[in-house]
């Protein structure tokens, strides 16, 4: 990916994981309290433990837990149902 200064590093790190195999997409959300969810979605198991050996996913987990989290949660899901509701829709 680039490093062009006027592509935000977060962008940069979503259209790197696009190009991964079995990438299906990610939603992500933050609190006014600063807490933050994300949540991503891979066509497999098998999916997900390759992203998680990437080698530029292993550098951005190093410098996640250097520079920002005190703590997180990972948790592997798989979705079994998804409904969706929007009120601008109708």
């Amino acid at each position: 990916m680039s490093d062009s200064p006027e592509v935000p590093e977060a962008v940069r790190d979503h259209l790197a994981l696009a190009l991964e195999p079995g990438f299906l997409g990610i939603e992500s959300a933050r609190g006014a309290d600063g807490l933050s969810i994300t949540v991503s979605y891979w066509a497999s198991l098998d999916a997900v433990r390759a992203w998680g050996r990437h080698a530029e996913h292993l550098l951005a987990q190093q410098r996640g837990r250097e520079q920002w989290y005190q703590w997180y949660t990972l948790r592997v899901c798989r979705v079994e149902h998804a409904r969706t509701f929007d009120a601008a829709a109708d």
